[in-house]
């Protein structure tokens, strides 16, 4: 029977992601899956593609506020990293070993805020698209023109393939850190705790 895991002494491990940041990461997870999947595949009638993209609206609200009144990590500031400190840290990316990083890394903190983007478009455009088939018309596309609507409906078309090319890298990331780098990224988001570099 093995004994506790002895951490070289510049490591600790630490309680990182908050329960309510660990929530909204899955719910987001399952209701843009499940929002993308039904407006691609789903039934004529996009209701439940609607009510997925409403749960995907709350979230996003959540996580703005969230970013500005939540624990350390969860704040947007804690990750908003230059463009120098980014570049730095593709430089070293390919190292084949774990980061150790308190937080999110710069490259992972400019994709929550690309990320963070792309999905607050593809809502709102959602919001006022109008396809013209008397069933499936936003619920503020009464609000504006019809060349606004058809406009908003393209971008969200758009912004659907854009949203997938993220989750995709996003999925592919977690592949390259477990394999190449030995770094698991998903049980932190799981049990909220990391092993990271001791601070000073």
């Amino acid at each position: 029977m093995s004994g506790p895991v002895t951490l070289p002494e510049q490591l600790e491990t630490v309680k990182l992601w908050d329960p309510l940041l660990r929530l909204f990461h899955w719910s987001l997870t399952i209701c843009v899956i499940a929002a993308w999947g039904l407006g691609k595949f789903g039934p004529n009638d996009m209701t439940l593609h609607f009510w997925f993209g409403y749960a995907v609206i709350g979230l996003l609200a959540f996580r703005v506020l969230w970013g500005f009144v939540g624990p350390e990590h969860a704040r947007f500031r804690s990750f908003a990293y230059g463009p120098v400190a980014v570049l730095r840290y593709l430089g070293q990316i390919g190292a084949r070993s774990p980061s150790y990083w308190r937080g999110h890394n710069p490259l992972g903190g400019l994709a929550v805020f690309v990320l963070l983007a792309l999905l607050i478009g593809q809502v709102a455009t959602g919001l006022f698209a109008d396809p013209e088939d008397y069933l499936n018309v936003g619920p503020l596309a009464q609000y504006v023109s019809t060349a606004t609507a058809r406009m908003a409906l393209n971008w969200h078309d758009i912004l659907s393939n854009a949203v997938l090319a993220m989750v995709l890298l996003h999925v592919a990331a977690i592949g390259f850190y477990r394999r190449w780098k030995n770094e698991d990224l998903i049980r932190p988001m799981l049990t909220g705790r990391k092993t990271v570099r001791k601070k000073g």
